[in-house]
């Protein structure tokens, strides 16, 4: 079985923030498309355009329509429709790396991430059965274990522009709901925003400390009802002026 680090220098993870996500998918396209363009070992499809398709994503999107509490404010809200982005979530005590039995499975001690040495994996699905998260894939083409690898083989490539050493699904979300950082630096960024926002862990009861966290959709803004229309039928002047105001006065000599 593999052992887990004592402790990792860094804490490298995503805090998706589930007020912005507007579920478009773009991370599931992005996260499909560069890891099958650029990474060492793609990520297979089976009859893509057939009756009964399938294939291997890292990231999925999910959606959920949620009843708020009632409040002394908001007596009868509304339902809001939630979507809900999932990948592994780089846990600090990550079953699936435990239960491996050939080490496949491993966590990095100098980032904290989650990976799956493709080469030592037997495909036997134990790191899918041990996940509470259904984080891991199994490839159909390759016999192996898959998993979102937060793109390691862009975060730490220096011929790409600083901008774009982030992982293909932060890069590519139009709404800005993912973040990329240290979660173990109480000052970076996503910290700070996971403070700031109360961001939460993703079913804390399985003690698995996930690294990933997510940000919970805000209440509703409500508004006074407004005539939209009164601007409009409120009248510019009292009395007429200029060239109507002539105008009148004269239909009214007649």
């Amino acid at each position: 079985m593999t052992t887990l680090p004592e402790s990792t220098t860094r804490k490298m993870g995503l805090v998706i923030d589930l007020d912005t996500c507007v579920g478009c998918h773009a991370c599931v396209v992005s996260c499909k498309g560069w890891n099958t363009e650029n990474y060492g070992a793609p990520l297979s499809d089976q009859d893509p355009y057939g009756a009964d398709p399938s294939g291997t994503f890292l990231n999925r999107v999910h959606s959920y329509e949620v009843q708020p509490l009632a409040t002394s404010a908001m007596p009868h809200p509304a339902a809001q429709l939630v979507h809900f982005p999932k990948s592994c979530l780089h846990c600090e005590d990550a079953p699936c790396v435990t239960v491996c039995p050939t080490g496949a499975s491993y966590k990095r001690a100098e980032d904290g991430i989650v990976l799956v040495n493709e080469t030592d994996c037997i495909g036997c699905g134990l790191c899918a059965w041990a996940c509470p998260y259904g984080a891991r894939e199994m490839d159909q083409a390759e016999g192996v274990m898959k998993k979102c690898t937060l793109c390691v083989d862009r975060i730490y490539n220096d011929n790409l522009p600083e901008e774009d050493r982030v992982p293909a699904c932060v890069r590519t979300c139009p709404a800005g709901a993912r973040h990329f950082g240290d979660l173990g630096d109480p000052d970076s960024d996503v910290s700070r925003l996971v403070a700031e926002r109360g961001g939460m862990d993703l079913m804390p009861e399985q003690g698995t400390k996930p690294v990933n966290k997510y940000l919970p959709p805000r209440p509703r803004d409500t508004l006074d009802e407004v005539d939209v229309l009164a601007p409009l039928l409120a009248p510019v002047a009292e009395e007429p002026k200029g060239f109507l105001g002539w105008l009148d006065r004269t239909l009214e000599r007649l």
